[in-house]
């Protein structure tokens, strides 16, 4: 089983013992600890870790160990990770509902300037054009505009495109998208975002753009989602202490 597969299993497994409330007094196994139990690599298990650190499960305390962050087991709901932590599918849910797909549009074309500058990508290299709408309760409440490299994702299909991009990358790249760098802004509503999301004239719309990264740094997804101003709500973790 190749590396990648490898840290997601003991990822998932992790999160599941987690959830469970296993361990005592919130405290993880030591790295060496988890590599002999889980007869994997220490490298496996210190990317498992990373992983559970960016999507604020876990935390790291110098001199002390690996902690579960209590708040994550106080109201799960709020930190919206399980893997798929930075995706629509788990951000944006009501009452356990996620939000249903409606696909708009779905082309290659060949990378702009500005897109080969933002997904490091060469001259001639073609991404995936994304148009989508999500829906809760049977109101749309999103419109996202994405572009994705065709090199990550060579048999993505319209079809894979009716449920979470990010699980489907997860699922066939072997890595999870866990980083992102967001502009989060709220503008005057146009037209469209008046038509499309149900927003009288007066009202704003939220606006969050930027990229997303897999989370061995590869850029994934350059893109624009435009959202009804109720369902703005957005939780984010960060590390300052170089962990």
């Amino acid at each position: 089983m190749e590396k990648e597969a490898i840290y997601l299993r003991v990822l998932n497994d992790l999160k599941k013992r987690i959830n469970q409330q296993e361990f005592p007094n919130l405290k993880l196994p030591d790295e060496r600890s988890l590599a002999t139990a889980y007869d994997v690599s220490r490298s496996s298990i210190k990317r498992a870790l990373n992983v559970l650190v960016q999507q604020g499960i876990i935390f790291k305390k110098r001199g002390s160990g690996t902690f579960v962050n209590p708040l994550y087991l106080k109201n799960q709901t709020m930190f919206q990770s399980m893997g798929h932590n930075l995706g629509v599918s788990d951000s944006f849910r009501i009452d356990g509902e996620v939000p249903a797909v409606e696909l708009i549009s779905f082309e290659k074309q060949a990378a702009d300037e500005d897109t080969q500058l933002a997904l490091f990508l060469e001259d001639g290299e073609q991404v995936y054009h994304i148009k989508r709408l999500r829906q809760l309760k049977g109101q749309t409440f999103m419109r996202e505009d994405a572009l994705v490299p065709v090199k990550l994702l060579p048999e993505l299909t319209a079809a894979d495109l009716q449920g979470s991009l990010f699980q489907y990358a997860e699922a066939t790249t072997k890595k999870a998208v866990t980083r992102s760098f967001l502009t989060i802004s709220a503008e005057p509503s146009t037209e469209s975002d008046q038509e499309v999301l149900a927003l009288k004239q007066n009202e704003p719309v939220g606006v969050m753009a930027g990229i997303y990264f897999l989370d061995d740094g590869t850029p994934f997804e350059v893109g624009t989602m435009r959202i009804h101003y109720k369902y703005m709500k957005y939780n984010s973790f960060d590390s300052l202490d170089g962990e």
